[in-house]
């Protein structure tokens, strides 16, 4: 980790997170303090995601949207967690929930820019754009929180989202 003082500003540190600083991943996997931060960043882009998607239902759908964050963030966590931990595990792997929760937390920063939704040409491309980046940063957070290597990071995260999407598939069509 680097010895240089950091600033510990949330804003600061999501905005390093979202460059895809890693040495930022290692002090928000070692920081506690960061998983309310992380959780503070989960539900602001939801809300933003939430407007840029066109909720129409008002402050309800907008709730549930939230809602439905931090649940899918949570559940990542521990999807990610098992996978990373138990299927996927290396000799230096070493973590546990909350040092996932705060680093796939702040690796959500780049869905802000989902609010550009609200302009429907760019809709399509701003998802596709922040899909990507999110996938990288969802890899540098899982390195770092797993002391992986990139490969089984890009793994977990693969599986992960996998599961996650059949899961919620199958709740939704419950």
């Amino acid at each position: 980790m680097s010895t240089a003082p950091i600033d510990q500003s949330m804003i600061a540190r999501a905005i390093r997170a979202a460059r895809l600083d890693n040495d930022t991943y290692e002090q928000i996997e070692h920081d506690p303090r960061a998983t309310r931060e992380a959780a503070i960043i989960v539900v602001v882009t939801s809300l933003l995601a939430g407007i840029g998607a066109g909720v129409a239902g008002g402050l309800i759908e907008l709730v549930v949207v939230v809602v439905a964050g931090l649940v899918g963030w949570a559940a990542y966590a521990f999807l990610t967690y098992f996978i990373g931990t138990r299927l996927l595990a290396g000799p230096e792997t070493s973590a546990n929930w909350s040092e996932l929760a705060r680093t796939l937390g702040y690796a959500n920063g780049p869905r802000a820019l989902l609010v550009l939704g609200v302009v429907p040409a760019l809709s399509a491309i701003v998802g596709l754009i922040v899909a990507v980046w999110v996938l990288l940063t969802t890899v540098v957070a899982l390195r770092a929180a797993l002391d992986f290597s990139t490969r089984r990071a890009i793994g977990t995260a693969i599986i992960g989202w996998l599961v996650q999407g059949i899961v919620f598939a199958i709740a939704i069509a419950a």
